[in-house]
């Protein structure tokens, strides 16, 4: 023998932005607004309310740690990709004399520009760096 417990009518003042939230969100749900009004309370009041919001924020803090770690290692990636090229730049280019300097810095400001032009096709198209380097690759070994 099942007794049906009859509900209990409440009013309550709302603002009219959480009235239109309330409705809005009903509505997309396709439920009363009632029930989510219920619903909404009823989990507020549950005992836990907080563990469940210490979980969400746990999951949410775990995704930026594992954002934050990939531009660590992005970024790791970029320096070191950077003083391997000065090192073998500085080492393999010799000093030009004066009149041949003056050429080579005229000719820089183009060869500049080409050089950007490439970087843009680049990170619009092609796999970036940071994903051809394998994550695997410790310490020098080779990948």
């Amino acid at each position: 023998m099942t007794t049906s417990r009859k509900k209990t009518k409440i009013s309550v003042y709302l603002d009219p932005e959480v009235m239109q939230m309330l409705a809005d969100f009903a509505a997309r749900r396709d439920r009363s607004q009632s029930m989510v009004a219920e619903a909404a309370i009823a989990s507020f009041l549950s005992p836990d309310d907080a563990e469940r919001r210490e979980a969400v924020l746990a999951r949410r803090l775990d995704q930026i740690d594992r954002r934050i770690t990939r531009l660590e290692r992005d970024v790791g990636i970029s320096v070191e990709s950077l003083a391997v090229f000065i090192r073998f730049w500085l080492a393999t280019t010799p000093a030009l004399p004066e009149p041949a300097a003056k050429a080579a810095r005229a000719k820089a400001g183009e060869r500049y520009e080409a050089f950007i032009s490439a970087l843009g096709r680049r990170l619009a198209q092609g796999p970036k760096l940071r994903q051809e380097v394998s994550e695997d690759v410790e310490g020098g070994a080779g990948g």
